[in-house]
């Protein structure tokens, strides 16, 4: 297997790990809002979180910024808790062409989620002669399990919101507050405190 499989693989674990369900919360409060037939906008946001994890990945594994991993493994549930609660709030996507502020989030929230993965990442890329294409596969990997995710939520939403019937705000709320609540109590267990 090459450099660039390994680390593929490794960033479509990262995201897929159910041992590390925060991810998986995050992207899913970003798309609670949306149905399948907004699968660009979804894409769009996923893409926007992916190039903020990304920077964060890339400045933390060339030591050029460093933070405290007790505070981003609370800032990681905060900023799924807020995202979240935005979407309870309103539970419907913003309408209009313009900027929504779920791509803000999207892309600021995936800086701080970045910085939580940055330290194994770093230690794993200590040992490669260059960091530039294990660190490009490793964000393609993720973007490809951001994007998994996203298509197993889209089709669960087109059967029970198009099919089953579901109100599509009832479903938006349902996942929102699911979300809120495992975020919550991210938050309470972090160590931070």
């Amino acid at each position: 297997m090459s450099s660039f499989q390994l680390y593929f693989r490794l960033g479509l674990q990262h995201i897929l790990d159910i041992q590390g369900y925060d991810h998986i919360l995050f992207v899913l409060a970003l798309c609670a809002v949306f149905i399948p037939r907004d699968w660009r906008k979804v894409v769009i946001l996923v893409t926007a979180f992916t190039i903020g994890h990304s920077l964060t990945l890339a400045l933390a594994t060339f030591r050029l910024i460093n933070v405290n991993s007790e505070l981003i493994e609370f800032l990681i549930p905060v900023t799924i808790a807020i995202t979240a609660f935005i979407t309870i709030l309103r539970p419907k996507p913003a309408s209009g062409k313009g900027l929504s502020i779920n791509y803000l989030f999207a892309l600021f929230f995936g800086l701080i989620h970045g910085l939580g993965f940055s330290t194994y990442l770093r230690s794993l890329l200590g040992k490669e002669a260059s960091i530039w294409q294990p660190l490009l596969a490793f964000n393609l990997g993720l973007e490809l399990g951001q994007l998994i995710i996203v298509g197993v939520f889209l089709l669960v939403t087109s059967i029970l919101v198009g099919i089953a019937g579901v109100s599509r705000k009832e479903w938006t709320l349902i996942v929102a507050s699911m979300v809120f609540g495992v975020a919550l109590m991210l938050m309470l267990e972090a160590k931070f405190w």
